[in-house]
């Protein structure tokens, strides 16, 4: 078994139900515990006037302090990520038409992901910050994004923006520039950053 770089007493706590983000941590070498955060995100959203950058950073932080207190001995992490095209949020499509909604809105565009991190140590939040990756999407008509929902089947309304671009959602895009680990929502970069800094990580 390969030895862990994670120095914390107590496995790393994740505000997050998202296997993606678990298994972003957890190919880092980090053992990780998730525990969902049960916020009301619509409600925070809709008392909400700042740019999308920072609602992200605001979803993020109240994630990561809802954990934060019920586990104040452990190191916490929340994240979350909003999808903005000219400053319009834009939610997970609730089945397939609302999936074809979105992508005849994206196609031929550049959106932008804004991922967010929060992290509690002692039970309060002491570091945040926001990563964005922008994404041009390829002109499609309403054949090829039939034929994209075809193929994708349900998972096309697990993510905002009605892809995956670790599978078939590739296909959709022209160009793409962020980091990977952004775009999957947990910029990994700036929070090893972080719990190195804190001398929670060895390497």
């Amino acid at each position: 078994m390969t030895a862990s770089p994670w120095r914390g007493p107590a496995p790393l706590l994740l505000a997050s139900a998202s296997a993606t983000r678990r298994a972003l941590l957890e190919a880092a070498g980090l053992p990780v515990e998730t525990r969902a955060a049960g916020i009301d995100e619509r409600a925070l959203e809709a008392g909400h006037r700042g740019a999308p950058a920072d609602l992200a950073l605001a979803l993020a932080a109240a994630k990561c302090e809802a954990v934060a207190r019920t586990a104040p001995g452990r190191v916490v992490v929340g994240a979350d990520q909003v999808l903005d095209l000219d400053g319009t949020v834009f939610h997970k499509p609730a089945d397939a038409a609302a999936a074809h909604a979105h992508l005849t809105r994206l196609q031929g565009r550049t959106h932008a992901l804004h991922s967010a991190v929060a992290v509690a140590v002692g039970g309060h939040v002491v570091e945040r910050f926001v990563e964005t990756a922008r994404l041009r999407m390829r002109p499609l008509d309403g054949a090829a994004i039939g034929a994209y929902l075809a193929a994708a089947g349900p998972a096309v309304t697990t993510s905002v923006g009605a892809y995956q671009l670790e599978g078939l959602g590739i296909h959709l895009f022209a160009r793409i520039e962020g980091d990977h680990s952004t775009i999957l929502g947990l910029p990994l970069l700036p929070l090893l950053a972080i719990l190195r800094a804190r001398d929670l990580l060895s390497v």
